[in-house]
């Protein structure tokens, strides 16, 4: 009679939808993120509804016996709309809102039938738990225990069979969203087949309760925690793999920030390192850092040393990339040791091969990056000749 269940699912999907919310408020005329938090708000509070301490508050407060049930099962009702109307979102087509307003009527209809079959009934003794095969014989509540059950095993099939057979088409995140919501929506529809065989063994004089206060609740609980990863991974798969990328090519400019870690040290030209942030935000960071040591070495470029050793390199591997990133590796490091050299004599005016007309994109900073790994090859010593660099400046 605690409710964990309930509550505990009702916590994991109100908390996807509070991870959620923040979308919605920024684009609040997105009928996939309403529909979306539709589902996880009223999928949450069909549980909290349902738990045993809430229809015991809610009979007492409105002062009429069960009248928990027609509101949870509304809010059953309201979950099955919203998950139909989120798969129509989902697959998208020409008849799009058409086909939502279809279900939207739809379930309407059956909150409405909902509400009238209660109204006529007669439900004197309160029941928490077993409602369901209590009055499975009475008049009018009997009709709405079914009227609510058959809409929702209709909802949690065509969820199933939609998400599943769409997740053969598709890959990635999106499909393993699809196959987790189709699993839910499955465990959902044993949530009603229990309840529905428990009123069927009371139509036939069997006392099969404990299906519908035992089994129907444990098929529910693990369905909305299925059901709530498998709506939210399609939205996160995409930042994680993001991420992934970013923190790959963060530590792929590691090189290339090293070697200019004495002059942004010196030259204060480095931002304060974030903490506590994102791998996107701290590859920005680094980037930064990278493009100011950049522009404050423009000055020291020497075009010559990067035309010999671009074609060094393209003559030696016939990669324009990895030439261009060779020669962009032997000029900063010729540059860095230039500015570094107290005995260096400063730049005239005009005097740079304005190397950073062109200046690298993040692609063409990781190659550089390899370049001064020792990724890339090198060129020949002769097409570097001067001693001003090395070879791949590696």
């Amino acid at each position: 009679m605690s409710g964990l269940i309930n509550y505990t699912s009702c916590g994991v999907l109100w908390l996807g939808l509070v991870a959620k919310s923040p979308d919605l408020l920024r684009h609040r005329r997105d009928p996939y993120l309403r529909s979306i938090c539709a589902v996880l708000g009223l999928a949450g509070l069909c549980f909290f509804l349902g738990a045993p301490p809430t229809v015991g508050a809610v009979n007492r407060l409105g002062g009429v016996p069960n009248l928990a049930a027609p509101l949870t099962y509304a809010a059953i009702t309201g979950y099955c709309a919203a998950s139909q109307v989120l798969i129509v979102h989902w697959r998208g087509g020409p008849r799009v809102h058409r086909t939502a307003r279809r279900w939207i009527l739809a379930y309407a209809g059956v909150v409405l039938g909902i509400a009238v079959t209660f109204a006529l009934g007669d439900a004197p003794v309160e029941r928490r738990t077993d409602l369901d095969t209590y009055y499975a014989t009475t008049p009018f509540i009997a009709q709405m225990i079914v009227l609510y059950l058959v809409a929702h095993l209709t909802a949690v099939t065509v969820t199933t069979v939609s998400s599943l057979r769409w997740a053969r088409r598709v890959r990635g995140g999106l499909r393993v969203g699809l196959v987790l919501l189709g699993t839910g929506s499955l465990c959902g529809a044993g949530y009603s087949v229990a309840k529905l065989v428990a009123v069927g063994a009371r139509w036939s004089g069997r006392d099969w309760s404990a299906l519908g206060t035992a089994v129907s609740p444990a098929a529910a609980g693990l369905g909305a925690l299925l059901t709530v990863v498998g709506v939210l991974v399609p939205l996160v798969a995409p930042r994680v793999t993001e991420w992934r990328r970013a923190r790959r090519t963060y530590a792929r400019l590691e090189p290339l920030e090293r070697t200019l870690d004495d002059l942004l040290t010196r030259r204060t030209l480095r931002l304060p390192r974030p903490r506590f942030t994102s791998p996107t935000t701290r590859l920005v960071w680094r980037q930064t850092s990278i493009h100011n040591a950049l522009s404050h070495l423009d000055a020291y470029f020497d075009r010559e040393v990067y035309d010999r050793t671009f074609a060094g390199v393209l003559e030696a591997t016939g990669d324009p990339e990895r030439a261009e990133a060779a020669a962009w590796a032997a000029v900063i490091t010729a540059a860095v040791r230039h500015e570094a050299d107290p005995g260096r004599e400063a730049p005239r005016p005009g005097a740079s091969g304005r190397l950073l007309d062109r200046v690298p994109g993040p692609a063409g900073l990781a190659r550089i990056a390899d370049a001064l790994a020792g990724a890339v090859p090198g060129p020949p010593a002769a097409a570097v000749s001067g001693g001003r660099t090395t070879a791949g400046a590696a």
